[in-house]
């Protein structure tokens, strides 16, 4: 008997321990931050093979060549496109690791307000900060998911025009690089439809490839704007109830403090009759 009681309170004991440690998971921030690491991840990774894609459809079916040195050209731009990227990739990376850990001190400290974590004005500073912080990325990320569906809309007219070439015959439709701003407008790059160059590269894997990576680097950056969102919620929240709880401890300070000093005066009062009858 006592052998099945022990059995059964340690099965408790795991159970409530288990119950605790999931009832404080800051399951909101957890949410966001693997929203954002998979759109981060997606962004970066498909951008970065896009702008490779890039690269080969303008050398291989453009001629565009690359200018020597450090002039100012398409593959320059791209260069910084793909540092921005490895940017981008690094600092979320440690911006989603600041949030996660934030939202498990602030989910600490809502749970126990006098026990490790204990509500401070540097934590609720930290909180506001972080949530500007949010609210700017927010804004970067709005303006990447613009940025990009530039491209996704020129590959989208290209792969357009290589899908209905065939159903309109006699039609001499080019696709000039000067009107992209791939090329000074003195460089004539342009392939049109009747020719080999145009039907090659129609038929290659690499347009196709990179218009469904640049399809897939939106959807990361949408995700991105997603976790954002997400994140700027779970914030807002969590600094609203560090705000009440501050309040909430200060009521129960002043509160003890007052019940301590009618305790005292009750108790010298006491004292002074006990002296006043002997």
């Amino acid at each position: 008997m006592e052998e099945n009681m022990d059995e059964s309170q340690s099965q408790k004991g795991c159970k409530e321990c288990c119950e605790r440690c999931v009832g404080s998971l800051p399951w909101a921030s957890l949410i966001a931050t693997v929203l954002l690491y998979m759109g981060v991840a997606l962004f970066c990774g498909c951008g970065h093979e896009a702008l490779s894609g890039t690269v080969t459809i303008l050398q291989n079916y453009f001629e565009v060549i690359r200018a020597p040195g450090d002039t100012l050209d398409v593959f320059f731009i791209i260069d910084i496109l793909k540092y921005i990227i490895y940017g981008l990739a690094a600092g979320f990376f440690v911006f989603g690791v600041l949030l996660l850990v934030e939202g498990f001190f602030t989910t600490g400290a809502i749970r126990d307000l006098y026990g490790e974590f204990k509500i401070t004005a540097c934590g609720r500073c930290l909180t506001a900060f972080l949530m500007f912080l949010a609210y700017l990325f927010f804004l970067v990320w709005l303006g990447v998911t613009a940025f990009t569906s530039l491209p996704v809309f020129m590959y989208f007219n290209v792969w357009s025009m290589c899908k209905n070439t065939s159903l309109v015959e006699g039609a001499n439709l080019c696709l000039d690089l000067r009107q992209f701003g791939a090329v000074t407008i003195a460089e004539e790059r342009k392939v049109c439809t009747g020719s080999e160059k145009f039907f090659k590269m129609c038929e290659s894997n690499e347009l196709d490839l990179t218009f469904h990576l640049f399809v897939c680097a939106l959807a990361g950056a949408g995700a991105a704007v997603i976790a954002m969102v997400h994140f700027l919620m779970a914030l807002a929240a969590n600094w609203g109830y560090l705000k009440d709880t501050s309040r909430m401890q200060k009521y129960e300070d002043i509160k003890s403090k007052e019940e301590q000093e009618l305790h005292d005066i009750h108790s010298t009062r006491s004292k002074e009759r006990l002296n006043a009858y002997t």
